[in-house]
């Protein structure tokens, strides 16, 4: 331990299209929504997280609503910057009579570009960091569902995100082949949105659109346990007055079947492209599915038909990522994969 080791404290940031989480002293200290709330007026910031969310599609003309990351990356520079240290304001800090430095490592998308990756350090550092390393999604991933990175075997973990779906065959602490897709979380909820639209003729928000995905989103159309039909809410397109309709989870599995062949067609092509002697593992190790587009019903059977291997779905998928950043918060030392 270094004598200045004190003055310095560690964060690890997931910072996602849809939720950021940040782990500090091992823990999850903050898990919020990414989503800022500025005064139009003045550009100051009202809420962010949750309190941002609720304000989502309810505000006035005075008060906008932004998602400061689309499909993985920075969007908005000034609103994510404003977004990650009013995060870092909720973490509990040690008090102390010197000043302390910030020491991070956030995750980003394995297709990010170099101007994308600056955006992502320049925030970062903007926001009070002194020393920031960032890792890629899909290695953060695999970390943290327990995978040893650094080992000679193939691994293939599939990170469905808000705003992109990361696939990626990793082995000795590197990807050696990997597929970043747009279509993930946020696609999936705009398909359920355009098909209460035309099938219903009901406009519904993205807070509706999202409890229909939790409540009876489904992959497949036939499912062992099917979850009971949904009350929907939203405005009639046609008078506009607040209407009521019931869907079915067959119903929403058709809405979402577009996209997911996407996300199989990008696993198809990963797998296609993987040398031959790392497909030889993953025939005996299988697909490992994190994040929370993975908890979407029979997604991990579907992925399995169309493949003929095992798919295996993280523990705790949601955090799966932020868990294995944060145990390269520890490594930076020894992970010669992080980028600084």
């Amino acid at each position: 331990m270094g004598f200045f080791d004190f003055m310095t404290e560690e964060i690890a940031i997931d910072l996602g299209t849809a939720n950021t989480l940040i782990i500090h002293n091992d823990k999850v200290v903050v898990d919020e929504p990414s989503i800022v709330s500025i005064n139009v007026r003045t550009e100051e910031v009202i809420a962010i997280g949750t309190k941002a969310r609720q304000m989502r599609g309810k505000a006035h003309k005075g008060i906008e609503t932004i998602r400061p990351l689309k499909d993985g990356v920075i969007a908005d520079f000034q609103s994510a910057e404003q977004m990650i240290r009013g995060f870092i304001k909720m973490i509990n800090r040690k008090k102390s009579i010197f000043p302390t430095q910030l020491k991070m490592v956030i995750c980003i998308p394995s297709g990010i570009t170099e101007v994308e990756k600056r955006a992502v350090m320049d925030s970062a550092e903007h926001a009070g960091a002194k020393e920031v390393w960032l890792i890629h999604e899909p290695m953060a991933a695999a970390i943290g569902i327990g995978i040893d990175v650094l080992e000679p075997m193939g691994n293939m973990v599939i990170d469905i995100g808000g705003g992109t779906t990361e696939i990626a065959v990793i082995s000795l602490g590197g990807i050696v082949t990997d597929k970043s897709i747009k279509v993930a979380g946020d696609e999936f909820t705009d398909n359920i949105k355009n098909y209460m639209k035309t099938r219903y003729n009901i406009a519904v928000g993205d807070n509706m659109a999202e409890k229909i995905k939790i409540n009876v989103g489904s992959a497949m159309t036939e499912l062992e346990d099917p979850p009971p039909n949904f009350p929907v809410h939203g405005r009639d397109l046609m008078n506009g007055i607040p209407k009521e309709v019931i869907v079915t989870y067959k119903e929403i599995a058709n809405s979402l079947n577009n996209s997911i062949e996407q996300i199989e067609s990008a696993i198809m092509n990963a797998l296609f492209n993987t040398p031959a002697e790392l497909s030889a593992d993953i025939y005996n190790t299988g697909l490992y599915l994190t994040g929370g587009g993975s908890m979407l019903r029979g997604l991990d059977k579907r992925i399995a038909l169309k493949t003929k291997l095992p798919v295996y779905v993280a523990e705790d998928p949601l955090r799966a990522v932020a868990r294995g950043t944060g145990i390269a918060l520890k490594n930076t030392d020894n992970y010669s994969f992080l980028i600084q």
